[in-house]
């Protein structure tokens, strides 16, 4: 009898290993090699993994307290530490790792997977190991939050990372300025000179994501929305019917691989929180993640682009190369554990990094896959039809984030321009010069703002009371004042060549902002004013409506910032089908 319950117990084990090997490896669980190391494929190129003979050494400083973007702004939110926010378990039913094989074969996957994460590990400092303090929360919105912006650069820039496409429209333009339209021109021609990776036979993924792209290019059609302003988008029948099949049939795997803080520790406040607050809501999410990666359109690499430079960039090197490796090394881990990666180059891969450097930390081993990206420039290699323009978004309290949202009505608006902020870059100084220091009664352009008897106005009350909000770039092309000026319901002025603004695929961001080349700082108030009160308050009018979408909830909302970066991420995999 003990022999017979033994052999049934053997039976149901076997059968439970060939439902895991059938079901989520095809079947060649036992494929890899015995040997000392195994290849993995990154983007064309085949590397081997092997046992590393010591620690990866990287010098990291001290951490910049009192300088830098950490001011005041930098107290991190452990994902789950909000009671009110429901994650999701790790308690995954995929097979995260090969350790029941027998023999060499599972000898070699843990012994090499070990190295990687160890690899890793070396690379990090935790943040217990550092002496540093925060600075309380300043809670006032006169904060100019972006005077805590990270004020080293990298090394030069190159446009060796430019298509020829967009090298081509840059070349005919007089200024080297892509335009709205132009961008617009290169996300169609992406749609039809994109070549995705072929499969022998299509999976039921592949069938969905092709089923998905014919429903939006042939839309029943929409003319009026309740909840959607039809100007607001380029096509709203096409957008509605994506973001519907998004929300009925979108499917993301989470990688659990990656310890923090780089990985899995969303930072929800400061002016980066849009990757962290991305994070925790999809890992929270019932509806779009799945636990079965077979089932995947996308799968996501959840680390924070913040927290890379935090954690391993050494103070004026001026050289990202260790945050590049550490990133290939992570690649390395998951690709060696999993075949997603490996089938596809990465292309139903993304990443959402709102780091001014993420675009250069990422160029070199991500380049195929889905970049949400906040510093969307052209001019950096930003892929019109893969990557995404992520919005910047300045969160100072986080279990209020629509705290102080809206602005006075377009009747009570009695300035014309409003900004104030440090003067990163080459741009603001040379705005503040032109038109700073009360020259004009109607341009208020401070570095600083300035104090006076009375009563004065905060950051906030500017932004409020002001018809335009300029929004210059600084360092880099993304500012958070353009989702700040929708925030509180002032039309912004964009002064940022080749600049790739939140959502542009659906929506027509010409229809409620004003886009001023650089070159033309000293004609601003002349433009602005060429614009007529009739024209403005539509403008406003749009922002109010357009706001909903640049809007973060503590649980999310349809429409809301939340669902707009995901469906940008779920459009462009559709159109790669």
């Amino acid at each position: 009898m003990k022999l017979l319950r033994s052999a049934g117990v053997v039976f149901v084990f076997i059968l439970a290993f060939q439902f895991v090997n059938i079901q989520y490896y095809g079947g060649d669980i036992f494929s890899l090699s015995s040997r000392d190391e195994f290849p993995v494929s990154i983007h064309g190129s085949t590397e081997s993994i092997r046992p590393l003979s010591g620690p990866v050494r990287v010098n990291v400083s001290s951490w910049r307290s009192a300088e830098g973007e950490r001011a005041g702004l930098e107290e991190d939110y452990v994902t789950g530490s909000d009671t009110n926010v429901s994650v999701q378990s790790h308690d995954d039913s995929f097979v995260e790792t090969r350790s029941s094989l027998n023999g060499s074969d599972a000898d070699t996957v843990n012994e090499n997977n070990r190295n990687v994460e160890d690899a890793l590990d070396s690379l990090v400092e935790t943040r217990s190991s550092l002496n540093g303090s925060y600075v309380d929360i300043v809670e006032d919105a006169e904060i100019v939050n972006e005077n805590n912006r990270n004020v080293e650069t990298l090394e030069s820039k190159s446009d060796d990372n430019l298509s020829p496409e967009v090298k081509r429209v840059m070349n005919v333009s007089n200024s080297g300025v892509v335009s709205i339209s132009e961008m617009m021109s290169l996300l169609h021609q992406s749609r039809t000179t994109h070549v995705s990776l072929k499969m022998k036979r299509p999976s039921a993924v592949d069938q969905e994501l092709l089923y998905a792209r014919t429903q939006i290019e042939n839309p029943p059609m929409v003319k009026n929305d309740p909840l959607l302003h039809g100007p607001l988008y380029w096509n709203l029948s096409m957008f509605k019917r994506s973001y519907e099949l998004m929300e009925s049939k979108l499917k993301v795997y989470v990688y659990r691989e990656g310890k923090r803080p780089v990985f899995h520790k969303p930072v929800l406040k400061g002016i980066y929180a849009s990757e962290g607050w991305f994070m925790r809501q999809l890992k929270a999410s019932k509806t779009f993640v799945t636990k079965n990666p077979r089932k995947a359109h996308l799968f996501y690499l959840p680390f924070s682009s913040k927290m890379l430079e935090e954690s391993l960039y050494v103070p004026g090197s001026h050289s990202d190369k260790n945050l590049v490796k550490f990133l290939k090394n992570y690649l390395d881990l998951v690709s060696s554990k999993y075949h997603f990666w490996n089938k596809t180059g990465g292309s139903d891969h993304f990443l959402v990094a709102c780091h001014d450097w993420a675009p250069s930390e990422t160029r070199q081993y991500m380049s195929n896959s889905i970049r949400a990206l906040c510093n969307s420039d052209v001019s950096e290699g930003f892929v019109f039809g893969k990557d995404v323009a992520l919005p910047e978004t300045t969160i100072l309290v986080p279990r209020r984030p629509l705290r102080a949202l809206g602005g006075k009505p377009a009747s009570q608006r009695h300035i014309l321009a409003f900004f104030a902020g440090g003067m990163h870059g080459y741009l603001r100084p040379l705005l503040l010069q032109t038109w700073g220091g009360n020259r004009d009664p109607d341009m208020k352009i401070f570095s600083e703002i300035p104090k006076s008897k009375g009563k004065n106005k905060s950051y906030m009350e500017f932004m409020k009371s002001s018809k335009y909000c300029i929004c210059p770039k600084g360092h880099e092309v993304n500012s958070p004042r353009v989702v700040e000026a929708l925030f509180y319901e002032c039309v912004p002025v964009i002064i940022s060549d080749n600049f790739v603004p939140p959502f542009f695929e659906v929506i027509n961001w010409e229809s409620f902002a004003v886009f001023v080349l650089e070159k033309d700082i000293p004609d601003l108030k002349n433009i602005l004013l060429s614009i007529s009160e009739e024209r403005y308050r539509e403008m406003q009018m749009r922002v109010k409506m357009v706001q909903k979408h640049f809007l973060w909830h503590s649980k999310p909302e349809r429409f809301d910032i939340f669902h707009m970066i995901l469906h940008s991420i779920w459009y462009n995999r559709v159109f790669q089908t």
